[in-house]
C-alpha cells in the first residue's frame, strides 16, 4: 500500500493555504508570540508575502510542486532572539490548526517532525 505524500494528506495546495491562514491567525492571538506577528497587520503586502512564502515552504517540504524562494530559516530568524517558549508557542499553534482541519495523527506527527528539525535554525540565531 502506498501512503499518500504529506502534501496530499494536508489537502494539497488549498489545504495548505487554509492551514497557513489559520496558523498565522493563531500566532496573531497567541499572547506568547503575538508581539512578533501583529506588526504585520500594518503592512498587508508584507503579511501577504509572508503567507505566500509559508505556503510554498510547507508545500515544497511536504512533497508538493511549489518552489520555495524565500530566505533560509537561519536568515529569516537571524537577530530575532527567539526563545524556546516562543518556539513552542508557535508549535502549539501549528498543532491547533492541524487538529482544526481534521488532519490525521500521523500527518500531524510528520508536520511536527519537520518543525522540530528546523528548531536549531530558528531559536536564538
Amino acid at each position: 500500500m502506498n501512503t499518500p505524500l504529506l502534501f496530499e494528506r494536508l489537502g494539497g495546495t488549498p489545504g495548505i493555504n487554509a492551514l497557513v491562514e489559520d496558523i498565522v491567525a493563531l500566532h496573531m492571538d497567541n499572547p506568547a508570540i503575538r508581539v512578533r506577528f501583529r506588526p504585520y497587520l500594518d503592512t498587508p503586502d508584507k503579511l501577504a508575502m509572508t503567507k505566500k512564502h509559508l505556503c510554498a515552504f510547507l508545500e515544497a517540504g511536504s512533497g508538493g510542486t511549489a518552489q520555495y524562494s524565500g530566505r533560509s530559516m537561519p536568515d529569516a530568524h537571524r537577530g530575532m532572539n527567539i526563545s524556546e517558549a516562543e518556539y513552542m508557542a508557535a508549535i502549539d499553534d501549528i498543532l491547533t490548526a492541524l487538529r482544526k482541519h481534521d488532519i490525521d495523527e500521523q500527518s500531524q506527527k510528520d508536520v511536527l517532525a519537520i518543525a522540530y528539525s528546523l528548531k536549531g535554525d530558528i531559536i536564538r540565531v
